[in-house]
């Protein structure tokens, strides 16, 4: 890889028109994270000095999500091509582009979420025995995208966009990919020399590549895969992205141990974190900020978000662990049980039907089915803690702000409102009243009612 400086503009200006969105387009997720994140992330193992996200007007979203990794903005106020773009994104760059500097500039592009790091550094290795060197693919549909030529020494000569290009032209089947990596100063002299007198009227960053093949310095292309090169315009693009994403993690899952019992209705984020031999059963969910520890077992159609499962924890069937979520060693949490910035310690057990939010589980204590930690007041939340070893009664409601001691009994069907001592026993239950007989008499009074009502 080179040793030069290295700075990396990425085109992020579009409005995204086709995705009938009112989000800009880089900030639509794959796999529960934003496109102009993949591509940051895709960058960063090169090490530039700087990273400069070229936004739209009034994108402030997208200016966060930048400043958030540490990269400048600058804004496209006129949309006048990507040559136009990488100029506007190189204006920030003079001490880089000045004649003399030693470093190198590459132009990616902010709706390509699906390159991968090892691509971005082949360019950089092309580009160290070339002036120029950029991306390039051959896809089954050439479609519309622009073509590339090359002299007989595989030399780029130039790439010709499709509404330009001439019958012979769209025969190659070899096509553009979008990324450039140019000796700074000279990319500078070339955007500077860009025309608008094509078909769209715009100054197409492309033509660099026929002008740096004019002057003499070389132009190398770095071929990767049609999946690689996809980019983002539309919904359906957008889902294929998100298909091909997935594939990527389920591998790598499974490289690293990890058993998914049916890849393709398991879908991940890329974020996840796994320990070894976890199982993960079909039709399971899990979203961003997940860590699942070895052995940890997640059940079928459970659905995980920012949550941490502990070593050997059983989770589900049909379980949902909302954010906050941390269950230790052990912990198992079954079917239909939904918990939410809860933290259930060691060998504790909520196996059924339950609530546990904003709350405190201690560690072997038994949570019995139809039990609800009432934590919210529909002003304030409050907090639930239940002590090691205790035992809660099915169909108990454990009012907030509330502690359960350790080893307390709570009976079946109770509200509890207030504290419980250490190894307490309590029940909250009404008076039970019995009358003999008294449903047939009930239903009897109830059948001479309706007919009197009837008879009018």
């Amino acid at each position: 890889m080179s040793t030069r400086h290295l700075a990396v503009i990425i085109l992020a200006a579009g409005q995204g028109t086709r995705m009938k969105s009112v989000r800009p387009k880089v900030l639509h997720e794959v796999a529960g994270q934003a496109m102009l994140q993949h591509v940051i992330n895709g960058v960063a193992p090169l090490k530039p000095e700087r990273i400069v996200v070229l936004m739209g007007p009034g994108q402030e979203d997208v200016r966060t999500l930048a400043e958030q990794n540490g990269c400048e903005v600058v804004v496209q106020h006129d949309r006048l091509g990507t040559g136009h773009a990488a100029r506007v994104g190189l204006s920030v760059l003079a001490e880089m582009t000045a004649e003399g500097a030693q470093a190198d500039v590459m132009v990616a592009i902010g709706d390509s979420p699906l390159i991968r790091p090892d691509t971005y550094a082949a360019l950089c290795d092309q580009r160290g025995r070339e002036v120029l060197s950029f991306l390039c693919f051959r896809p089954q549909d050439p479609a519309r995208y622009g073509r590339v030529r090359l002299d007989a020494a595989d030399q780029a000569v130039g790439i010709t966009e499709f509404a330009d290009a001439s019958e012979h032209e769209r025969k190659i089947d070899l096509c553009n990919g979008g990324v450039f990596l140019c000796d700074g100063p000279k990319l500078y002299g070339l955007l500077a020399n860009l025309s608008n007198d094509n078909a769209q009227g715009e100054y197409y960053l492309t033509d660099i590549v026929a002008d740096a093949w004019r002057r003499g310095w070389g132009a190398r292309v770095v071929e990767a895969s049609e999946d690689e090169m996809l980019g983002i315009n539309a919904r359906p693009e957008l889902a294929r992205a998100e298909a091909i994403m997935q594939d990527r993690l389920r591998t790598a899952a499974m490289l690293s141990g990890v058993t998914l019992i049916d890849p393709a209705t398991t879908w991940l984020s890329t974020d996840t974190q796994w320990g070894r031999d976890v199982v993960v059963e079909p039709a399971v969910w899990i979203g961003a900020g997940v860590s699942i520890a070895d052995g940890a077992r997640i059940r079928a159609y459970s659905h995980l978000e920012e949550t941490h499962v502990g070593a050997d924890a059983v989770v589900g069937p049909y379980a949902r662990l909302r954010p906050g979520t941390r269950l230790a060693a052990g912990v198992k949490v079954g079917n239909f049980v939904e918990t939410k910035n809860a933290t259930v310690a060691e060998g504790a057990k909520v196996n059924h039907l339950s609530y546990i939010g904003d709350a405190t589980v201690g560690a072997e204590a038994n949570i019995g089915a139809g039990t609800i930690t009432c934590n919210y007041d529909g002003f304030f939340k409050y907090q639930t803690k239940i002590g090691a070893g205790a035992f809660i009664g099915s169909n108990t409601a454990l009012v907030a702000p509330v502690c359960i001691g350790a080893g307390a009994l709570i009976g079946a069907g109770s509200v509890v409102t207030q504290d419980v001592a250490e190894n307490d026993l309590t029940a909250v239950r009404g008076t039970l009243i019995n009358r003999p007989d008294g449903a047939s008499r009930f239903r009897a009074r109830r059948r001479a009612q309706k007919e009197r009502e009837q008879k009018g």
